[in-house]
């Protein structure tokens, strides 16, 4: 063999494993092909109902209420009011979510649903803490909505808030917009604090409380519950999370009341600033402002100024975690306490009690 014959038939070796994909000397990459391969698949594409869809399927269980109250003139007479609001129908036996705002004092409460029917409502249940409440209606064939995960809840997530807008006849509002924010804490009319609180541009107006917010699955994944009215113009809407509702609705249905573990403190949280002017070895935590005689944490020696900084391991930055790590428990679990004396961290446990009412 002559040796350039040689030289091309290596050469043609080379080349031909550098095409099989087999390593071979070649320093320049292939050039991918656009042609898929036959063992390669798509990604599957999943598509979520529309609007449209979504408030066919949540809207016939969606109900107006119209409460009868009672107030008195400055003559201490009696006047007959009326209120409107709205609520969901979340249990084909009767049982409905709506706003504690919305029924409190009620004398008479009157739902109607989109299909025409109209019914009287007993009250079941009220939890100012959450602003929720649950009544009940009797009727057959009723339609209902189910609770999702609000805490898979996306910022930027599209939602639809359905309910009585302004009292209107006619069947239910519906608004569009997206997830602002999660997990807020917002403060209502009367001093009630709010946590864990969905936050949505779709605009929400009068009467809508006690409506549900809805995601594109058609899930109940909050209830509105109140409206900035400072920032109106932005649309800066609010609803408590469905995590949070369902849990206060199961234990209205089953107890007529709400019960939550209890601590006995009262805390603020930990800034920069509030570390500074109390003297704090650290800079974020919840302090202790109020601590009850006889209580959990009294028993626990918990003291005034003290900061939580882990509740069972997890740490705490805010008084609002320290909250939400309490209700996380039942009554009569155990919670293991690290928190700082002056510059000293200590460690204490409690065991939950049942809170207080009232």
């Amino acid at each position: 063999m002559t040796r350039a014959r040689a030289f091309a038939v290596v050469f043609i070796l080379v080349v031909g494993l550098a095409l099989a994909g087999c390593p071979g000397p070649a320093t320049s990459t292939p050039t991918p092909t656009t042609t898929p391969s036959p063992t390669a698949s798509a990604p599957p594409v999943t598509s979520l109902p529309s609007v449209t869809e979504v408030v066919e399927a949540v809207k016939p269980a969606v109900a107006s209420i119209v409460v009868g109250a009672i107030s008195y003139n400055i003559f201490l007479q009696p006047v007959p009011q009326e209120k409107a609001g709205s609520g969901a129908i979340i249990d084909d036996r009767g049982y409905l979510i709506t706003n504690n705002h919305v029924v409190e004092g009620a004398e008479s409460i009157t739902v109607s649903i989109p299909d025409g029917r109209t019914f009287d409502a007993t009250l079941v249940g009220t939890d100012p803490l959450s602003d929720l409440a649950v009544i009940k209606i009797s009727g057959d064939n009723l339609p209902a909505v189910a609770f999702g995960d609000s805490g898979s809840l996306a910022v930027g997530e599209w939602v639809v808030a359905i309910g009585n807008a302004l009292g209107l006849p006619g069947g239910p509002t519906v608004t569009v917009g997206v997830v602002s924010a999660v997990g807020r804490t917002i403060q209502e009319e009367g001093g009630v604090t709010l946590y864990d609180v969905i936050q949505t541009d779709a605009a929400i107006n009068p009467g809508n409380s006690g409506g549900p917010l809805v995601n594109l699955r058609g899930e109940v994944v909050g209830i509105n519950t109140a409206k900035v009215t400072a920032v109106e113009v932005s649309g800066v809407g609010f609803a408590v999370s469905s995590n949070i509702a369902r849990g206060v609705t199961e234990d209205l249905i089953e107890h007529g009341h709400v019960t939550r573990p209890y601590l006995g403190v009262s805390v603020v949280t930990v800034t920069p600033a509030v570390a500074q002017n109390y003297g704090l070895a650290v800079d974020e935590g919840a302090m202790i402002t109020y601590v009850e005689a006889g209580s959990p944490a009294a028993q626990a020696g918990l003291r005034l100024g003290d900061v939580m900084i882990r509740l069972d391991g997890e740490p705490i930055t805010t008084a609002d975690d320290a909250v939400l790590a309490i209700r996380a428990h039942e009554i009569g679990d155990r919670m293991e306490i690290v928190y700082m004396r002056g510059s000293s961290q200590r460690a204490t446990s409690a065991v939950l009690i049942m809170r207080p009412e009232g």
